[in-house]
């Protein structure tokens, strides 16, 4: 395990080989790069040069351009030119996916070129074959040839190369031997990385992208735990979460992928790919970066002589269920209150609950919070799924003590003389935060595990959150305790937006590894004009949850960003798609601008929306074709029409429940 990270549970950058790309160094020691990638028509010079020049004053340390053929691969030179005419010296990446051809010819003009294993050469037609060892490995010889020119002409002309994987575009002898599954996507690309060593080739980055943050980073943690053991060093990572989305939503997933992969040290380059213009990606990249650029390791964490998850795959740890919290319940959100000195039935709206007046009753949405965290007892009457977490001393007080839950300091819950509720108690415990006595909390630890009505909160003051609360968890492992536990973060971030990086990847991250049975934000900023509402918060929480694959609430979109490819408005039609089907709770959506990104690039999509033409559109269900070359303006009705014969539409007004 110690094979995929220099640490678990202190933060530390993962040794990687160094690569040059153009003057930007990967790698070793030096900082994390960012980068994005031009939508526009790779043939229109002028457009690319003027998009990738806000890019780079964006502050974009590389800019990736699409070269599908050999026109667009010979243009790069062209931009190339222009660009370096203008004084700008920022390196270009060529990206390829079907046309060796066109590699090649990128490769002896631009600093870098990415291929894609699994259609560079291999085969993508959905087909199920039975290879023996023998047509195996002659595949596989196959891919030498065609794959070793460009290597060579790399080698010659000092061009780095990056070697792509996507989850949703496995070839089919990938997919027949391993399914679709991380250690597939790792072997794709370790046959093309053997290929270049072969041939004394090491100008190489590595990437692992999926739009489930949950298989990207299972992905890349097999990858380096496979080039250690069978090269005993790792190249440099491109971190992504390929078609990420817009908006909050596109932000929570790349946030959480990228950055739990970071919180492991993994990562020397970043790309956040949105549904939105590319230099809108570069302040979240940085915002991302920033938040490693001067954290270091932690004294005071214990280094655990075992480790109680498996890093390579999703599995929940193991609880007892205390009310609706752990075991198998979905993970709850409490919502913080706190700043309320009272609260009224109309704040509830903004947590899902929906009080009707007229009929007396409650419209409960599917993204509705579980708890609040108040300084007092609402004085209305509760919806019937809410519950109320108070200080002990205010839970003492109140007289409804059924809807109302104490939550205890550890030293007020080892006092034996204060009153617990019978049913459910909330036990805050601060994860390793300097001053913590580890005695004292050993102590609380042995008495927890033998409390079938204790939930324990966990939280930090450290700056290294996520590895401290990490270590927690595995104390708890250490201990057997198997009490479920809700992880709290707070912010005092300066802007929003890393807050919203902030929360998605301290909670993420933990998520992701399955230390969490529920979570809850909080926010104390010194400028109260950039305050979150609590609808926003909300929305946040149930996106995160959502995002990890932990709780499914509402629809998700698996977006890509737009290229050069594109054959329509990507964002002007990912607008008009989620304003008509945001209500289909769980159903998965993808909208994809070219047929280079779907239907491969869909990944695990129920639903498909692919440019196949200029304003043509085919529909598909899964990887099967439904309804080929339509119109682009009667398409998003026509894929409403698909989703009504397939069971998957309800109507709007339907999907509240009281």
């Amino acid at each position: 395990m110690q094979l995929y990270s220099a640490s678990l549970t202190s933060y530390k950058r993962l040794p990687t080989r160094v690569v040059k790309v153009g003057h930007v160094l990967l790698g070793g020691d030096n900082p994390i790069v960012v980068q994005t990638m031009t939508t526009t028509d790779t043939m229109d010079t002028m457009a690319t040069v003027e998009q990738t020049i806000r890019c780079i004053e964006a502050g974009a340390d590389m800019v990736r351009i699409t070269a599908p053929s050999k026109k667009e691969a010979e243009n790069l030179q062209n931009i190339k030119d222009e660009l370096r005419k203008r004084g700008y010296e920022t390196p270009l990446v060529a990206d390829i996916h079907f046309t060796p051809n066109a590699a090649e010819i990128a490769a002896k003009i631009v600093e870098k070129v990415r291929v894609n294993p699994g259609n560079y050469v291999d085969k993508k037609k959905f087909e199920q074959i039975e290879y023996t060892d023998q047509e195996y490995v002659e595949e596989i010889e196959r891919i030498r040839e065609r794959f070793t020119p460009l290597v060579l002409i790399c080698k010659e002309h000092g061009t780095a190369m990056r070697i792509g994987t996507n989850h949703g575009s496995l070839s089919d002898r990938i997919m027949s031997r391993y399914g679709d599954t991380a250690i597939g996507m790792v072997e794709s690309a370790m046959e093309f990385l053997r290929i270049a060593r072969a041939a004394d080739y090491h100008n190489i980055v590595l990437s692992m992208k999926s739009s489930n943050p949950q298989v990207m980073v299972h992905a890349y943690r097999l990858l380096i735990h496979h080039m250690m053991h069978e090269f005993g060093e790792c190249y440099p990572l491109h971190l992504g979460v390929t078609e990420a989305g817009d908006g909050e939503d596109g932000r929570i997933k790349s946030a959480i992928g990228i950055g739990t992969l970071l919180e492991d040290g993994i990562g020397d380059t970043i790309r956040v790919s949105l549904t939105e213009d590319p230099e809108l990606e570069i302040p979240v990249c940085k915002d991302l970066v920033e938040r490693y650029q001067n954290l270091t390791s932690l004294s005071n964490v214990p280094t655990p002589e075992k480790y109680f998850y498996n890093p390579f795959q999703y599995q929940r740890r193991e609880t007892f269920q205390v009310a609706n919290i752990g075991s198998k319940q979905v993970p709850v959100v409490v919502a913080d209150f706190y700043k309320y000195h009272t609260i009224n039935a109309q704040d509830l709206q903004a947590i899902g609950y929906h009080y009707q007046s007229n009929l007396d009753k409650w419209n409960i949405a599917d993204g509705a919070a579980d708890y609040v965290y108040c300084k007092s007892m609402p004085q209305f009457a509760l919806p019937g799924t809410l519950r109320v977490i108070l200080n002990h001393e205010d839970w003492a007080a109140t007289t409804d003590q059924q809807t109302a839950v104490p939550i205890f300091s550890a030293e007020a819950y080892l006092n034996e003389n204060l009153t617990h509720s019978p049913s459910i108690n909330f036990v805050m415990l601060d994860c390793f935060s300097f001053g913590t006595d580890v005695s004292q909390m050993e102590v609380a630890l042995q008495k927890l595990r033998l409390d079938e009505t204790a939930v324990i909160c966990l939280s930090t003051e450290n700056k290294n959150a996520v590895q401290s609360i990490r270590s927690m968890f595995q104390m708890l492992g250490k201990h057997d305790v198997k009490n479920p536990v809700v992880v709290i973060t707070d912010s005092n971030h300066s802007t929003f937006e890393k807050s919203l990086i902030h929360y998605s990847i301290e909670l993420g991250a933990l998520l992701i590894d399955g230390m969490s049975d529920g979570i809850c934000m909080g926010y104390h900023y010194g400028n109260p004009d950039i305050l979150p509402t609590q609808e926003t918060m909300n929305s946040i929480a149930f996106g995160i949850l959502q995002a990890t694959r932990t709780r499914i609430s509402k629809t998700e979109y698996i977006s890509c960003p737009s290229c050069g490819r594109t054959l329509f408005d990507l964002q002007e039609t990912t607008a008009k798609i989620r304003a008509v089907t945001n209500h289909l709770k769980g159903v998965k959506i993808a909208i994809m601008g070219c047929i280079v990104n779907g239907p491969g690039e869909m990944a695990d999509a129920d639903f498909g929306y692919v440019g196949s033409g200029v304003d043509k559109i085919t529909l598909y269900k899964g990887k099967e074709i439904m309804k080929r070359n339509i119109n682009s303006d009667v398409a998003v009705d026509e894929l409403i029409n698909l989703l009504k014969e397939n069971g998957a539409w309800v109507d709007a007004e339907n999907m509240q429940s009281s």
